[in-house]
């Protein structure tokens, strides 16, 4: 393995490539793994100075893995055409999902990097790594999107219960109106948590948001078995219509399962980060998530049939107390993830900034925390604006989904012919 990694390709001249590779690891690892960057772990000796258990590993996967996303799988199902279809979908995506994140561990021992985007880099070469890292920073900036849309939706139900008016209601008080409690939301609570360089404040927050999928999942499949009165479901179709719409549930699908980015770093934050190892993991991981996944879109999609929304939570009565506790889970869970897709995205056009100026990062300093309010501030307004004018969260998840299919698809597949030409090679 050793003489392996030798071969890759990781010529980076041409793109003035420097010593910021190290920061930018250390900036875009897993909030919760704390892993020794590889310059400092090189000249300590240490062979790895992380300290993440398998059962850890495991968790800290699921954990990248579950989020808002669960809130669109009953109408994925609804558009796939029924249960059957749904289930069928995600257990063979599973395939391709768990053996594109094998690949990426392989990869990232071969290529001695840490990051997704390193690996990229290393394995595929300068043009392939360009493309991943921007692929990586659109996908943050629609994911941010996308919880700005979240938090609207479940603020008007909650509102809504609070001042005691009818869902058909149409003359609204202004402090009620949705584009005012979003902004609000946004400014009171999320540009605050965005600015700062670091954010680890997000190793206690996932604890939470984790707490809150599996609240959001058991609610949905209680309120499938004891029902309320008022709800009554519309059709419930047993077959696709085509096989057209099956794979256009796939978008979701990705968008749900997508941890690939962030699993490169958790598999070097293992005590033993063996390939073999790796794959026991992401499979215990894939299937525990599956099953969440499965158990919120079958419940969801059987308790609503086609009327269910693309937020099934929009779905329910809004005087519904369980599902307004469900509702602040969501809430509190977005707006905790939100800076850290942001923090993400910009450290990837931090890092390209830095290699196509040719600087490193500690030469440019002085610059840093100017640049780093101004692409916060100019990111913040772009996905505040874009979210106040497209409220329907499914455009959003269509597209986003389909860049995490490149996450998992793509990028994996890429890498393949290459790494095993090079590994052949010796």
């Amino acid at each position: 393995m050793a003489q392996t990694s030798m071969v890759i390709n990781s010529d980076y001249g041409d793109w003035s490539w420097s010593s910021d590779a190290g920061e930018r690891a250390r900036l875009l690892q897993s909030p919760i793994v704390d892993g020794v960057p590889k310059g400092e772990e090189e000249e300590s000796g240490a062979t790895n100075g992380a300290t993440t258990s398998t059962l850890g590993a495991v968790f800290i996967v699921v954990n990248a893995c579950l989020g808002a996303g669960l809130l669109n799988f009953p109408a994925a199902f609804s558009t796939a055409g029924g249960v059957a279809a749904g289930v069928s979908l995600q257990i063979g995506m599973l395939v391709f999902i768990i053996s594109g994140l094998v690949i990426l561990a392989y990869c990232s021992q071969a290529s001695n990097e840490r990051t997704y985007q390193e690996v990229v880099w290393a394995v595929c070469g300068k043009l392939t790594g360009v493309l991943c890292e921007v692929t990586i920073a659109v996908y943050t900036f629609g994911t941010c999107i996308a919880f700005l849309i979240i938090i609207g939706d479940q603020q008007d139900k909650i509102i809504a219960v609070l001042v005691k008016e009818s869902e058909e209601a149409v003359n609204t008080p202004w402090y009620t109106d949705r584009k005012f409690t979003i902004s609000l939301t946004a400014f009171l609570f999320i540009l605050p948590l965005s600015i700062p360089r670091e954010i680890g404040f997000q190793k206690y927050a996932s604890s939470l948001s984790v707490l809150g999928t599996w609240y959001v999942t058991a609610i949905i499949v209680i309120k499938y078995i004891w029902p309320d009165k008022e709800m009554s479901p519309g059709d419930i179709p047993t077959r696709p219509t085509s096989w057209m719409a099956v794979f256009n549930a796939m978008p979701t699908i990705c968008f749900g399962f997508q941890c690939h980015v962030s699993s490169v770093p958790v598999f070097n934050s293992m005590r033993q980060p063996k390939v073999q190892t790796w794959g026991g993991v992401v499979t215990a991981a894939m299937v525990i998530a599956l099953c969440v996944y499965m158990g919120t879109g079958i419940c969801g999609f059987l308790t609503f049939g086609v009327s269910v929304n693309p937020d099934v939570l929009l779905s329910y009565p809004s005087n519904d107390v369980l599902v307004a506790i469900a509702r602040v889970f969501i809430i509190i869970s977005v707006l905790t993830s939100y800076p850290i897709l942001h923090f993400c995205g910009r450290a990837v056009l931090e890092g390209l900034w830095l290699r196509y100026k040719g600087q490193m990062v500690e030469e440019d300093v002085a610059r840093e925390r100017r640049r780093r309010v101004l692409q916060t501030v100019t990111w913040f307004l772009l996905t505040l604006l874009l979210a106040l004018f497209i409220p329907d969260i499914g455009k959003v998840i269509s597209i986003i989904g389909g860049l995490a299919a490149c996450f998992i698809f793509v990028f994996p597949g890429t890498g393949t012919p290459t790494i095993t030409l090079h590994a052949g090679h010796y």
